[in-house]
């Protein structure tokens, strides 16, 4: 597979320079990480949940960024109302079904979702996104089962199906828009000891977004970002409170020469 030619560092340039709003609906558990990692590369985080705002907020955004992590009904039609505001003007909009597949709330949520408003990228693990594309699996709570299925054509096919980009996370995270694939190979197991590791990801992928328009090109290059920061954390910490500390001083000190020497991005 050959390895893709893209410029990932100046689409992180572009993040410094330009220094994006990104809102956030998202996961209680974890908001202060997501906003952490997208202040330590260069953008701006705002995390504004009430419905009374959140149509001004996402107005003034260049990415929205949803997570249904701790949902509520409340929550999600909050959501829905800042995702409608995002799509008048054309902002991207990522949301991460995080947890789909583990109860009926998490699915049905997800689905209506993606059927009254337009989503930019569907982000979640292989679990997660093989509920999405309609498979009979089962997620453990917020992490990935096992799926006996080459995910690829799935994340494809779903792509396809929502005229969207698809990121699936995982060992090697896999990033379609229906037509092309891109693999990527960068990360670190240390990320599978940190709660909220997965929604960093997410927000990352916003940053990422609101600067690019091909949007697939977009998440690839945000996970290859994000895998490298950890790859180059987990090199120099001692287990998983020191990874997390040195994480986010990795994304924030990244240069152009590191990024093309470790990314490892491959486009089907």
């Amino acid at each position: 597979m050959p390895k893709a030619n893209i410029k990932i560092y100046e689409l992180l340039k572009r993040v410094r320079e330009n220094k994006p709003l990104i809102h956030h609906l998202t996961n209680w558990v974890t908001i202060y990480d997501c906003a952490n990692i997208v202040k330590a590369l260069g953008a701006s985080p705002v995390m504004a949940h009430a419905k009374e705002e959140v149509a001004q907020m996402a107005a003034i955004s260049s990415a929205l960024v949803l997570n249904i992590g701790t949902l509520t009904v409340d929550f999600v039609e909050a959501m829905k109302i800042a995702a409608r505001s995002a799509n008048a003007k054309n902002i991207p909009v990522i949301l991460d079904v995080c947890g789909a597949g583990a109860t009926d709330l998490r699915d049905k949520k997800s689905f209506e979702l993606l059927d009254e408003v337009k989503i930019d990228i569907i982000k979640g693990n292989s679990s997660e996104i093989a509920r999405i594309a309609g498979e009979n699996v089962l997620t453990k709570g917020v992490d990935a089962t096992s799926v006996k299925k080459d995910m690829a054509p799935v994340a494809a096919e779903l792509a396809k199906e929502y005229k969207c980009s698809v990121a699936l996370t995982g060992k090697v995270d896999i990033i379609t828009d229906g037509k092309r694939t891109y693999y990527v190979e960068n990360g670190s197991l240390m990320l599978t000891h940190v709660v909220g590791t997965g929604c960093m990801a997410t927000s990352v992928i916003g940053a990422f977004a609101a600067v690019e328009k091909d949007l697939a090109y977009a998440a690839a290059s945000a996970l290859a970002v994000f895998g490298i920061a950890a790859e180059l954390a987990a090199a120099e910490s001692g287990g998983p409170a020191s990874f997390k500390e040195k994480l986010f001083d990795a994304a924030f000190s990244l240069d152009h020469k590191t990024i093309d020497e470790m990314q490892q991005v491959f486009l089907l």
